[in-house]
């Protein structure tokens, strides 16, 4: 349960990431009520999932996972370029996520 609420926690901060460019500098209202919204969902879910995983493998997990999120988003939707070195740098985030998640006795399995 607690991978499901710090999924959760992860789309929330994505949503608002997206929210927080479209909100074009808190200029337009929709955008920013979502942003606030988001960003107050992800984080009252990441305290959830504190009580039972470190603070510092849920924050790589969240924030890794949510640079990779954001990047596809602008990749796909918003037309941003990623180059070489950022396919490969957020590879080695989603590796590295991936390390913590197998191989580290911090997260309960």
């Amino acid at each position: 349960m607690t991978y499901f609420i710090l999924f959760l926690a992860i789309l929330a901060e994505v949503v608002a990431t997206t929210a927080l460019k479209a909100s074009d500098s808190f200029t337009k209202l929709v955008p920013t009520v979502i942003l606030v919204v988001g960003y107050g969902v992800s984080f009252y879910l990441l305290t959830i999932v504190m009580r039972s995983m470190p603070t510092g493998v849920t924050y790589a997990i969240w924030s890794g996972l949510g640079v990779v999120l954001i990047s596809l988003f602008g990749y796909f939707f918003a037309h941003e370029k990623l180059d070489l070195a950022a396919c490969i740098g957020m590879s080695l985030i989603v590796i590295g996520v991936v390390v913590i998640n197998v191989f580290s006795k911090t997260v309960g399995h």
